[in-house]
């Protein structure tokens, strides 16, 4: 089941389960999700957004079965974060990764990440959240007001479809700027090992590796 939402200058399609079949958004999607909370083993995954770049938001909500959903048996969902030619593009990646590998049981890669691209190059400041971003290098305004807001309802609201459509919508744009500059300051092949990285340290993340982290004295 699938219902569609127009915004001003996108489109919302809201799947319930799993992505449509013979859907493809492309090599490269945007990609965002939306939990329970910030620990994967305890908060259930609830709902993962994706782009190809051309105004259209895909949003898949997973429903567990005690309230008439599927759960994660999602295939064609889980095809696509699988897939080695696509790339999944998102904004702190690690964290998305590690949801989506302890949900789906797969390894999510290749993935970019536009918040390890905006440390590595904007050292001038510490503001390197989605909203700072679009509104710097994109004139965009991002609004957060549903950000902690029940993910877990089995009916989203309209502002809540609006809302996490936008974490996905501007990716594309966003990472032109920061590869460009990315090459500008010599720091691609950098970021790329850093990417490469991402679904190793998602791991690390799902045992439990984040306090000690293995990388400190």
């Amino acid at each position: 089941m699938s219902t569609v939402i127009f915004m001003a200058n996108a489109t919302i399609h809201l799947h319930r389960h799993d992505l449509p079949d013979g859907l493809s958004l492309g090599p490269v999607v945007a990609v965002d999700t939306e939990t329970m909370g910030l620990r994967p083993h305890r908060d259930r995954l609830c709902l993962v957004q994706l782009s190809g770049g051309d105004g259209q938001a895909h949003l898949v909500q997973l429903i567990p079965p005690h309230l008439g959903g599927r759960g994660f048996d999602c295939p064609n969902l889980t095809r696509m974060m699988a897939d080695p030619d696509v790339v999944k593009l998102m904004h702190f990646g690690r964290f998305d990764v590690a949801v989506l590998q302890h949900s789906l049981n797969i390894t999510v890669a290749p993935v970019r990440c536009t918040k390890i691209a905006a440390k590595l190059i904007r050292t001038f400041t510490d503001r390197h959240g989605l909203k700072d971003l679009c509104k710097e290098l994109l004139g965009v305004d991002l609004s957060k007001q549903q950000q902690t807001s029940d993910w877990g309802a089995v009916e989203l609201t309209s502002e809540q479809l609006t809302y996490a459509a936008s974490d996905v919508l501007y990716l594309h744009r966003l990472w032109e700027k920061l590869e460009a500059l990315l090459i500008r300051e010599g720091r691609l092949e950098l970021a790329e090992a850093c990417f490469r990285f991402l679904p190793t340290r998602g791991r690390l993340d799902l045992l439990g590796y984040e306090e000690p982290d293995i990388f400190a004295h």
